[in-house]
């Protein structure tokens, strides 16, 4: 099972929306060294719906390459069709990565026997081991707990990343999803809660650009460690609510930019931060103790 800090790591590119791959080898190094435990590949923080599929499956082969098993690796595979998850999935597969990150199929809003009947035929045509992505907000279709139950059940569906944010969800999958079938926050403002309930990890936005202090609140809490979990997540509350004031990975590349990590280019749809909240995210930075 793969636990504690799992990076949605951003993928850096330059100005002209170009992919910048050494600032993507930095960054990867300097996950290692700060304590993360997986990273998470061409996810949704990774700009995947603006990736072309060789530039999706060559990040992925460039993240395994440059990890070297050092820590696990898990793509970003999901797609609204059927069809092009699965070959993303074998392609990740073939590039040696530990697992696959599945959203929901957004924009045509699948029924419930949709997404299960989806999630099956990856999960049968593709033997990795597969993550289940539920973010509503995003996709405009919801998979609730029956649905992921019923899940659990295929061997390969090994956990879920529940991003609603909805802590009463998440205590409902803990208590009917069986022993062994990971939970991971998808919501860097409840992750410490949902850990502390019983959950497995958390696939974060703000590891981004504090890697060691959310490794660190991911460990203790893990180990049942609240009061210093507490501690380190109060250190950091501002930098989960400034990474979302615009839509993500906007404010947190233009963060890693400040920060020096990458050039910050970023493809449209998305564009840099509006100006009006670059003092926000910078005195955000500061008080964390990151600049």
């Amino acid at each position: 099972m793969f636990t504690g800090s799992m990076v949605a790591l951003a993928t850096p590119m330059y100005a002209d929306g170009s992919l910048d791959w050494e600032s993507l080898r930095s960054l990867v190094e300097w996950h290692i060294e700060q304590g993360t435990r997986a990273l998470v590949a061409v996810g949704t923080t990774g700009e995947s719906a603006t990736l072309d599929v060789h530039e999706h499956v060559e990040m992925i082969r460039r993240v395994v390459d440059q990890v070297a098993g050092r820590i696990p690796v898990i793509a970003g595979t999901g797609a609204n069709s059927t069809t092009e998850a699965i070959d993303l999935t074998e392609n990740a597969a073939r590039c040696g990565a530990d697992a696959c990150l599945l959203v929901t199929p957004y924009y045509n809003k699948p029924s419930q026997e949709g997404l299960y009947q989806h999630y099956l035929a990856i999960a049968r045509a593709v033997a990795i081991p597969q993550i289940l992505y539920n973010v509503p907000a995003r996709t405009a279709v919801d998979m609730l707990p029956d649905t992921v139950k019923r899940l659990a059940t295929i061997g390969n569906i090994v956990g879920i990343k529940e991003a609603t944010g909805d802590l009463t969800r998440a205590r409902e999958l803990l208590d009917i999803l069986p022993e062994g079938f990971a939970v991971y926050s998808g919501d860097d403002s409840t992750a410490l809660e949902l850990m502390l309930m019983g959950g497995h990890g958390d696939i974060s936005v703000t590891a981004n650009v504090a890697p060691a202090a959310v490794a660190q609140m991911c460990e203790t809490a893990l180990a049942g460690d609240a009061a210093t979990a507490q501690a380190i997540d109060q250190r950091i509350q501002i930098l989960h609510k400034v990474l979302f004031l615009e839509s993500n990975p906007i404010p947190v590349k233009w963060a890693l930019r400040e920060m020096g990590r990458i050039d910050g280019g970023i493809r449209l749809p998305l564009t840099s931060l509006s100006p009006q909240h670059h003092a926000t995210v910078r005195e955000a930075l500061r008080s964390a103790g990151i600049l």
